[in-house]
């Protein structure tokens, strides 16, 4: 595709780096507005979200350096790659997750409530986001011949992240894209249903999230390494959170059912929030 937006004397501007911009920009004012329909003040919610964004570049960034250690460690030059490759978008969740959480104790802010109002966003910036992955060649596919293969041609994807070029690829950037809309309009759609409690929309996300990611996987051809020699990185931390999120679904909804008439204890006040 085109790496390289365009080059303004001896300054690059790279295609990724402004689609990543878009992303996180994206999913920060989605995440504003759906605050302030909620009752909540914007600005500390904006407050919040930075620090969750600078953790999840940083998070992302990191993982991928664990995960593809020998290479970034083979010399200088590999070193510096590091700069230019998007990272794993899971190392950016988990480290955007546990900042987000000590945000929220800080702000005050109920966690499960916030959670659902952040998930949206979340798929709707990672829709984004994989547009400049596809831009940049990075995350690339598995050779392919089906009618939909993309083919890269730019040196500079090759230089910067080893794309394959000449060579008809699965557009998993596009399959990965589609799957952020998909749970975009789902977390929507599953708002309107009735029945709704505290950490549904954020704990479905990670559960559709869990379940595409480990089946696209399958059609990623660059290496990252193996679990157990045999799941990636990522499909291996969808194992863990798909049935766990189907686990914290399950839990929440008990939690916040009404109690039945005449079950409550009357020598017990109301409890008290674990999380406010």
């Amino acid at each position: 595709m085109h790496p390289i937006l365009f080059n303004a004397g001896p300054i690059t501007i790279y295609s990724y780096g402004v689609l990543l911009a878009a992303a996180y920009l994206t999913g920060l004012w989605l995440a504003v507005r759906r605050a302030r329909a909620a009752g909540i003040d914007g600005n500390r919610i904006m407050d919040l979200l930075i620090w969750v964004i600078i953790a999840a570049l940083v998070g992302a960034k990191a993982l991928l350096f664990i995960v593809d250690f020998q290479h970034f460690t083979s010399s200088w030059a590999e070193f510096t790659t590091l700069l230019r490759s998007g990272g794993v978008f899971y190392g950016g969740l988990i480290a955007a997750l546990l900042v987000c959480i000590y945000q929220l104790r800080k702000h005050r802010l109920a966690l499960w409530p916030s959670a659902d109002l952040f998930s949206p966003g979340i798929a709707l910036g990672y829709m984004v986001g994989r547009l400049g992955c596809l831009m940049a060649g990075c995350c690339y596919g598995k050779p392919t011949d089906v009618a939909w293969a993309i083919t890269f041609t730019d040196p500079a994807a090759n230089f910067n992240v080893g794309t394959p070029l000449n060579v008809g690829l699965h557009p998993t950037q596009l399959y990965e894209s589609a799957a952020g809309l998909v749970i975009f309009v789902a977390l929507l759609l599953l708002e309107r249903r009735k029945g709704a409690f505290a950490g549904r929309t954020f704990w479905s996300f990670v559960f559709l999230y869990s379940v595409l990611r480990f089946i696209i996987e399958f059609y990623r051809g660059d290496d990252r390494g193996l679990v157990f020699d045999m799941l990636s990185t990522s499909q291996f931390i969808s194992v863990v959170l798909g049935p766990l999120s189907l686990i914290m679904l399950w839990y929440l909804s008990r939690a916040n059912r009404p109690a039945a008439a005449g079950t409550a204890d009357p020598s017990h006040g109301p409890r008290k929030p674990r999380f406010t």
